[in-house]
């Protein structure tokens, strides 16, 4: 079985090329859009990426979740950083958002596995 990074990459592709294959223009729109947000900026990668896993933390989106982790990983983001971006969505979304944060723990420490290999 693949892991929890690589099958939720090829699962993100596969659907990622199927949504944008449809030609919708709207739907290319949104991910242009959500795509321009994240760039370098006033506020740096790195601070927008972990806005929005507090963001995704707070809506409870797994998958939200484990993007912005990964971009987070991928940014050099430290686990210190991570884990004071939990403490932020915990706090305004509320215990609630726990479970998720367990699964967004386990995703980032796959994730620094895989850096270590």
């Amino acid at each position: 079985m693949e892991n929890l990074v690589e099958e939720f990459g090829s699962y993100r592709a596969k659907m990622n090329e199927k949504i944008l294959a449809s030609d919708n223009k709207v739907m290319k729109r949104i991910f242009s859009l959500d795509t321009l947000t994240y760039k370098e900026g006033a506020l740096g990668a790195n601070v927008k990426e972990m806005l929005g896993l507090a963001t995704s933390l707070v809506l409870r989106c797994d998958d939200c979740v484990k993007y912005h982790l990964e971009k987070c990983h991928e940014l050099n983001v430290t686990t210190d950083e991570v884990f004071e971006v939990f403490s932020v969505a915990n706090v305004v979304g509320g215990t609630i958002c726990i479970p998720h944060t367990r699964r967004a723990v386990e995703y980032w420490e796959e994730l620094n596995k895989l850096k270590k290999d």
